[in-house]
């Protein structure tokens, strides 16, 4: 597919791969199509990138590192990550050509699949935390 010398050849370890490949990727064209609408097709990528990388706030690193204590975080992230379909079909539908908006909306189609089993689970584990937390409550309230 690609005509270049594999990893375990370029540099030492093969670590000049990666800034090979990063600026081959800088470097490309950037093609358009002929009768595409520009906004649609510009803004519906960075919405998905963008919803991906704010899903990123409400994931704690470590005990004291989080960027943003919330007490809502598992639903925020949910609600996030919910905004990429829209980012998808935006530049399906963008790019004004049918086969690319089919491709879009299959797309969009498999992330909503998948979301709708991931926020079942989610939501199930939740409530079962939450009952958790409710019955600590009430054993302290009993005890005291």
């Amino acid at each position: 597919m690609q005509q270049h010398i594999g990893p375990e050849y370029s540099g030492p370890l093969g670590i000049l791969q990666a800034l090979a490949d990063g600026t081959k990727l800088l470097l490309k064209e950037d093609l358009l199509p002929s009768r595409e609408n520009i906004r649609l097709f510009r803004v519906g990528p960075s919405i998905a990138v963008i919803s991906i990388l704010l899903s990123y706030v409400v994931i704690s690193s470590g005990y004291h590192l989080v960027l943003a204590d919330l007490s809502i975080g598992v639903f925020l992230w949910i609600a996030i990550s919910s905004i990429v379909p829209i980012g998808l079909l935006m530049s399906g539908y963008g790019s004004n050509n049918k086969y690319s908006f089919l491709g879009g909306l299959r797309a969009a189609a498999q992330l909503i699949s998948y979301e709708i089993s991931l926020t079942i689970c989610v939501l199930a584990i939740s409530l079962h935390v939450i009952h958790w937390n409710m019955n600590f409550f009430f054993s302290f309230l009993e005890k005291r």
